[in-house]
């Protein structure tokens, strides 16, 4: 069964069909790739599955095992979905360890009252967090600026952030909305590898939506390309490549075989 999937998936804004009947599995372990033009439903899509926008009336989401198609974004987040965005949101003033521990608000386990009556229990899990989350920027490169404004670190280390604060979510699914957006060549490929490094070591499935094609292609077990909200084009990163319709819609035109694989592969 797969980890999460869509059933007749459409969303309209003013009668403009953003989605349409849209079916889609992702399956567990896997890096699935989503891609096409700009205007095509990813950021849509994304929307949709993380609870952001409500889906048409007709259309199921499912996510390991549970129907999310209605559910409000934090109970999606606790079933284990976390994301980043293309436009980093970052909360600038607060230090790099308070940004991360941001996303991992979903698992604190004690509320108000836990704070007045069970204090030594507070003090003793903060702790423990703490030493997770400074693991865990360890893990991708940013301990050494723990205490440092979110606001004074490089491009790439923000972009680093981002997808620390996603993974202090402990999520199953990991979706990337453009994570190598404004990188130079070399942080792409720290960001790629710390990426699989984390799919790894945490048994994440993640879907990835990029630009960049090459990510894309280099990466994904499968790709899904979307055109007009409607799925044009699915298969390994190869199949996608020769598929003529999704040639056409991607680029606009009909080229040959060495034209279409240097787009994809630049």
């Amino acid at each position: 069964m797969p980890l999460l999937e869509t059933v007749g998936l459409s969303k309209s804004f003013d009668g403009l069909r953003a989605i349409s009947n849209l079916d889609v599995d992702i399956e567990a372990g896997s890096i699935h790739g989503l891609i096409g033009p700009n205007g095509s439903g990813k950021s849509t899509f994304f929307n949709l599955v993380t609870g952001v926008y409500q889906p048409d009336p007709g259309s199921k989401i499912f996510f390991d095992g549970h129907d999310i198609t209605r559910s409000p974004s934090h109970q999606i987040g606790a079933l284990g979905i976390a994301r980043t965005f293309q436009l980093l949101r970052l909360f600038s003033e607060m230090t790099v360890l308070q940004n991360v521990m941001v996303g991992y608000h979903t698992h604190v386990p004690y509320g108000f009252l836990s704070t007045i009556f069970n204090n030594s229990a507070i003090i003793k899990k903060d702790a423990e967090t703490t030493d997770e989350m400074m693991e865990l920027l360890e893990f991708i490169g940013l301990a050494d600026y723990a205490g440092m404004p979110a606001s004074e670190l490089s491009g790439g280390q923000r972009r680093l952030l981002s997808l620390g604060r996603a993974m202090a979510m402990r999520p199953k699914l990991l979706m990337l909305d453009e994570p190598a957006a404004g990188l130079s060549p070399v942080n792409v490929e720290n960001l790629l590898a710390i990426v699989m490094s984390l799919k790894e070591r945490f048994g994440l499935t993640v879907l990835i939506v990029e630009h960049i094609l090459k990510v894309v292609m280099e990466t994904c077990d499968t790709v899904t390309v979307l055109d007009y909200g409607e799925k044009i084009g699915e298969g390994t990163p190869e199949e996608v490549k020769d598929d003529h319709a999704v040639i056409e819609a991607y680029l606009g035109q009909e080229m040959d075989d060495d034209e279409v694989r240097a787009t994809f592969d630049s």
